[in-house]
């Protein structure tokens, strides 16, 4: 398994669960939890809300485990598991003490080693309102690269447990979002939906920031959504300091500052100079905002080791500093009672429509480099996102019985993790990048023997079990069942809601195939030469794979499967011989190639054609001693090149077309380490790229370099571009521009890159084209010339940027720089008012993408008709395909006899004449294996009744109705979804 799961880092590019949102019944205590049991505000004075806190990453310069047990502290004085320890002795000194806990994947490690007199003491605690969860996700998780669906799920599993564990007092009500390096609109959207009544945040741009406070407007009304309404708005607060303690106040083991001396027979007595500094510091920010409250963030990474010399230290500062000046009120608080005084005020925000992106620190240090960083591990981060919605489906339609810990739970965690700040944005060292691999592989491969359980029992009588095979890495065309055996069984699994037509594509030998569906039908295969750099990449040592062979499945049924029996019929073979053709497509969608070069020239879609070129380029990277803002290196965070037109890798291509029934591709050589498969699938609305790229060569010239695919077309753009958030709503984005200030920039690049976690296009509103390009991971992207869209796939650089991973961005596998391949899909045509619109179509492929059909590879057995005798070939989870815009973002096993079900409508606003429209779902009897007895809405989380959820109403420059999202209960038999709406259910249910 060692050796399969660090092959993949290269490649790849227990308590019974109660009542999901019923109160807990377990000890009580006399006090009372959220804002009742707030501390009181004196309306005369500056209330100071002194918050005791700890930031605990899941990984980043140690490892999880790492961090957790406080191993490995050569790198970094680390250890969580005696900061919970250390706290809760220190809390329960002093009644008045408290402490916010946030990442729920170190708490729930830390609370299933505890006994049962610790754990009530931690209950007591938090029914008083003294130990509070803020936050509370698995992870705090990234907002650039994360995708929605990822966001969301790990959401629900960190609420899940403390909601079972703690009930209504262990509900979150304040998103805590304090180091991620930038916030997303989507963001601010989906904690409204999850019931939060605001959101903290520090890292905005230093010009955003310098501006807000001296406008006295870092506290907002952030509206979350275009098509939402004020049910997506949210209360957003920018913290003054960061999230770190005022200068000479950090009272922590790994803090130098000195601590209160307040025996006035000392010489280093320092009590009056100690309050003179804090009176100072709190007056000065009291200064950027409008009411009479502010919070201060007493604490740091990884603080509290020794919780006693934090609040020893704290309960001095309060005793001295209310003693000394008479119109301040110092007391320990948390953000929620922070958050609450000051919405009992009653005063008016600004609001704010776009998002906090890109982030700057300084005029040079834009955070746009790690929007790319570690795309192999990005790239098998979305895998994973996918792995797990097909096991989550498959084990919720066949195992509802099921109590207690589930197999697919080490993946949900696995996924949690990897949304981490410091996870999926590639900002971690390397040793611990290789750790984030080996978790999400072990518990891919746990949740693949849950899969295996549940196809067995939808496939056959359980008589005859079936070894069902992932093969992880057909992303080099290697897999060991289809290279290896002469009969084997591929079985498609579709996540998608509707019937999806699917191209089939793995790794053979050069002999002849035949291909069977469940009919017995011969199925039309095309086989297809791999290309010689891919054939020749370290990552497929042993493979005997020279073609993919590739075959359409037609309709693949809604949450359903069909499997496929595949035999060599003989090692005879006719080989596959280029064409002359400088085309390929058909008469609907076609790419030409310029013949002097043989770059990509033009797309033709349904007859209108659009001049668009591509070619690869390169930024090279400054190098600097990062001492001063003008001396920052590019690095794992950072993007800073060294001059604002990138270098061409190329300016031709050696190329072979390839053409057949079922695909066309041109190959294209750039050098010897990047090449690129252009094709074109029959009856495909869209053109792939797919990219190779590496080792990027470093070693001649010491050059560190940020390749970029860039798109060329004739449009008139204006500067305009778009690109997703969290792969979902459109933002727009203006070179050189921000919405909110007046914005100046000395990095026309990286100052004008954004993140692109599905989709970036550009629109010639005159001419009503539109080009748009949607990717298979997260990355960076922009604009940078009308007409223009780039995307960054890979960087490889040898300086730090000196925001502390301590390591240059210099991946190595196999014993040389990373390879990576990946995929774009480019759309190009008119944006005209047919059904279904080029948005429509770009909406339908990212799910197909996002969520694309999962094969499972098993030996054949000795015939078609033996297996077919044996076994199910063809499954449908749905009774029907439910309509076009609508998918089932989840399905999953919630507790005995119960399931999670979240309907979404995939369009937004005025993106299609019909499919932008409201759309009524019947859900009650579309799942083949259940009955429906009852369906209660729930927040988007799932950990509070929706009908329970009444946030704190803020008033805002803004008048914005709230979306009719309005709660059912019973047995409802349709539900009516507004564009983006998500619909989150529990399900009662009854099986079939």
């Amino acid at each position: 398994m060692q050796a399969s799961w660090c092959a993949a880092i290269a490649v790849l590019f227990i308590l019974p669960f109660l009542c999901t949102c019923a109160p807990h019944q377990g000890r009580t205590s006399r006090a009372v939890c959220g804002y009742q049991s707030c501390p009181a505000i004196d309306p005369n004075k500056l209330n100071v809300h002194l918050v005791p806190h700890t930031h605990d990453d899941v990984g980043w310069l140690k490892t999880l485990d790492q961090y957790y047990y406080g191993s490995n502290n050569s790198i970094q004085n680390a250890g969580v598991q005696y900061i919970i320890d250390s706290v809760l002795d220190a809390l329960l000194k002093n009644p008045e003490r408290r402490f916010i806990y946030v990442e729920t994947a170190f708490f729930w490690k830390w609370w299933v080693e505890q006994d049962e007199s610790t754990q009530g003491i931690v209950k007591d605690l938090v029914n008083e309102g003294r130990l509070e969860f803020i936050g509370g996700a698995w992870s705090m998780n990234d907002e650039a690269a994360s995708h929605y669906q990822s966001t969301i799920d790990q959401f629900t599993w960190g609420l899940r447990k403390l909601n079972d564990t703690f009930g209504e007092c262990g509900r979150p009500r304040i998103g805590w979002q304090i180091d991620p390096f930038g916030h997303s609109r989507e963001m601010a959207s989906m904690f409204a939906g999850m019931g939060y009544d605001g959101l903290f945040f520090s890292r905005l741009d230093f010009q955003d920031k310098e501006n807000r406070l001296k406008t006295r407007t870092p506290e907002l009304v952030w509206e979350g959504s275009a098509n939402l309404g004020a049910s997506a708005d949210i209360f957003t607060s920018v913290l003054y300091n960061g999230y770190a303690a005022p200068k000479g106040f950090c009272f922590d083991v790994l803090c130098k500052d000195q601590p209160f001396i307040d025996d006035q027979k000392s010489p280093d007595y320092n009590v009056d100079q100690k309050i003179q500094d804090f009176v100072a510091f709190v007056k000065q920010q009291a200064s950027s905002y409008t009411s009479q409250n502010i919070i201060l963030t007493m604490g740091e990474d990884f603080h509290y080791q020794d919780a006693n010399m934090w609040y020893k230290n704290l309960d001095k500062l309060i005793r001295y500093v209310n003693a000394a000046d008479s119109s301040l009120n110092v007391f320990y608080s948390t953000p929620s009672c922070y958050l609450k005084a000051v919405n009992d005020a009653g005063l008016t925000y600004t609001t704010k429509q776009d998002d906090f992106f890109p982030y700057a620190s300084d005029s040079h240090s834009y955070w746009t480099g790690y929007f790319t960083s570690r795309p192999t591990s990005k790239f098998f981060e979305r895998m994973g996102n996918n792995f797990l919605q097909v096991t989550k489906q498959l084990v919720a339609m066949t195992q509802l019985e099921q109590a207690g810990e589930s197999s697919i739970d080490s993946l949900r965690e696995a996924m949690g993790v990897m949304q981490h700040h410091d996870a999926i944005t590639g900002t971690e060292k390397q040793h611990v990048a290789e750790d984030y691999a080996r978790l999400q592989y072990r518990a891919m491969e746990e949740a693949r023997q849950a899969a295996e359980s549940a196809l067995n029992q939808l496939m056959s009588d359980g008589s005859n079990n079936v070894n069902f095979q992932n093969c992880l890495l057909l992303n080099v065309s290697r897999c060991q069942i289809s290279e290896a055996e002469d009969r084997f069984v591929v079985t498609v699994y579709n996540p998608i809601s509707r019937n999806v037509s699917h191209w089939v594509r793995f790794p053979v030998q050069a002999a002849t195939y035949s291909v069977k569906d469940p009919t017995g039908s011969e199925v039309p295969v095309q086989i297809v030469p791999i290309p010689p750099q891919v054939a020749s990449a370290p990552e497929r040592e042993g493979s005997s794979a020279t073609h993919d062979l590739v075959f359409r499945t037609e309709n693949l049924p809604p949450l359903g499967y069909r499997s496929f029996y595949v035999t060599k019929t003989s090692s005879s073979f006719e080989e596959v011989l280029p064409s002359a053709d400088t085309t390929i497509g058909d008469s609907e969608l076609r790419v030409v190639l310029d013949n002097s070069t043989g770059l990509v020239k033009s797309i033709v879609q349904n007859g209108v054609e659009t001049s668009l070129s591509q070619q690869f380029y390169y930024y090279e990277g400054i190098i600097g001693d990062n001492v001063g803002a003008d001396h920052r290196s590019s690095g794992a965070y950072i993007f800073r090149p060294k001059d604002s037109q990138p270098i061409p890798i190329a300016s031709a291509a050696d190329t072979k077309v390839y053409k057949g029934d079922i695909v066309d591709e041109i190959h294209q050589t750039f050098s010897s380490w990047l090449s690129q498969v252009v094709r074109i699938y029959k009856e495909e609305n869209h053109v792939e790229f797919e990219w190779f790229v590496g080792p990027i060569p470093v070693d001649a010239d010491g050059v560190g370099k940020e390749i970029i695919s860039r798109f060329s077309s004739n449009l008139t753009t204006e500067g305009v571009f778009y690109t997703d958030s969290n792969g979902r709503e459109l933002l727009e984005r203006k070179r050189n521009y921000r919405p909110t200030w007046q914005f100046s920039t000395e990095e026309p690049v990286s100052g004008n890159y954004y993140p692109v976690t599905s989709k970036i296009l550009i629109r010639d509103v005159a001419k009503g084209l539109e080009v748009a390009v949607l990717t298979d991971r997260a990355q960076g992207g922009s604009s940078i010339e009308d007409g223009q869209v780039e995307l960054m796939v890979h960087r490889r650089l040898l300086h730090d940027d000196a925001f502390g991973v301590g390591e240059a961005l210099n991946e190595q596998a196999f014993g040389q720089g990373l390879v990576a391949r990946g995929r774009h899909y480019v759309l190009a045509g008119t944006t005209g008012a047919e059904s279904p619109s080029l948005a429509a179509q770009e909406r339908e492929v990212a799910q197909r993408k996002l969520l694309s059909p999962w094969l499972f590879f098993s030996s054949g057995g000795p015939s078609f008709e033996d297996w077919k005798n044996k076994y199910k070939m063809e499954y449908h989870g749905l009774l029907e395909s439910l309509p076009a815009n609508v998918q089932i973002l989840t399905l999953e096993p919630w507790k005995n006899d119960t399931l999670l079900l979240r309907l979404e409508h995939i369009l937004e606003k005025n993106e299609d004449a019909q499919l932008s429209e409201p759309v009524i779902v019947s859900y009650q009897n579309i799942f083949s294996t259940f009955v429906i007895n009852s369906a209660q809405n729930t927040t988007l989380a799932a950990n509070q009744w929706l009908e329970d959820s009444n946030r704190l109403v803020w008033k805002s420059a803004t008048t914005r109705t709230s979306a009719d999202l309005q709660p059912s209960a019973g047995v409802p038999s349709s539900v009516t979804l507004i564009p983006m709406q998500i619909g989150t259910y529990t399900l009662s249910v009854t099986r079939r």
